[in-house]
């Protein structure tokens, strides 16, 4: 337990303490700077009357860019899958044709 770091991050102006493993520091950090800067362009683009619905806002950005991503890369593996297709049936059709 002795390797485990205690950091605080602060997101819209609340701070949570974390216990984590050395290798999550940077990602999280990143993160949490991340979805500031989300909020903060949010609150400067739209009328929000409390954080709960900058936040609210936030997530959906980031789930909606997640299931894009998620989305490309099942489209991306299935291409990927018929050009293997494609390159198995030639090379099916020339060693019948010898």
């Amino acid at each position: 337990m002795s390797d485990l770091l205690k950091i605080k991050l602060t997101i819209a102006n609340r701070v949570y303490p974390l216990t984590i493993s050395p290798e999550q520091e940077a990602s999280l950090r990143a993160s949490a700077k991340k979805i500031e800067a989300t909020i903060h362009q949010l609150e400067k683009n739209y009328a929000v009357r409390d954080k709960q619905d900058v936040l609210a806002m936030c997530s959906l950005q980031y789930a909606a860019q997640l299931e894009k991503q998620k989305n490309q890369e099942q489209t991306g593996s299935s291409v990927e899958e018929e050009k293997v297709q494609e390159l198995i049936d030639l090379i099916e059709i020339h060693k019948a044709a010898y």
